[in-house]
């Protein structure tokens, strides 16, 4: 079924306009309409995550050192130790020394971010990264 499409105006400084147009063009928008809906879904998910009775989703982004003792399982222990849902991990080589891993977790905001907090405070760790995501169901 296809959702009605409102029209509403909104007055901007010429210099602000510039802004938008640029992210536009440089982000590969078709239209100042689909950057502001993507804006707009951004606000969302960040108040979804705001509240601790939404169930959201993340990815956390991991590189760290494949040689590090104990690593590993100390990622993995964080992840069975906690309440929530690991949908989805992938793990990539990216040479010798490096690995790089995805998260996919679903639950609490809360718990998310810690362990986010946990695995990206490990000594090995190169980088850890959480993007906040959620279901947007408009």
């Amino acid at each position: 079924m296809k959702e009605k499409i409102i029209r509403f105006s909104v007055s901007l400084p010429e210099t602000l306009l510039k802004e938008l147009d640029n992210r536009v063009i440089n982000k590969g928008y078709a239209s100042r309409s689909e950057l502001i809906r993507d804006l707009i879904r951004e606000l969302i998910i960040e108040d979804k995550w705001q509240n601790e009775a939404e169930e959201v989703v993340g990815v956390l982004t991991v590189i760290y050192d494949h040689h590090q003792r104990e690593l590993t399982q100390k990622m993995i222990d964080i992840q069975h130790s906690k309440y929530v849902n690991i949908m989805c991990n992938t793990h990539v080589h990216l040479d010798h020394h490096n690995c790089l891993e995805t998260i996919i977790i679903k639950g609490k905001p809360s718990e998310i971010e810690k362990i986010a907090i946990e695995i990206g405070g490990l000594k090995g760790v190169k980088f850890a990264k959480l993007t906040k995501s959620s279901k947007v169901e408009l």
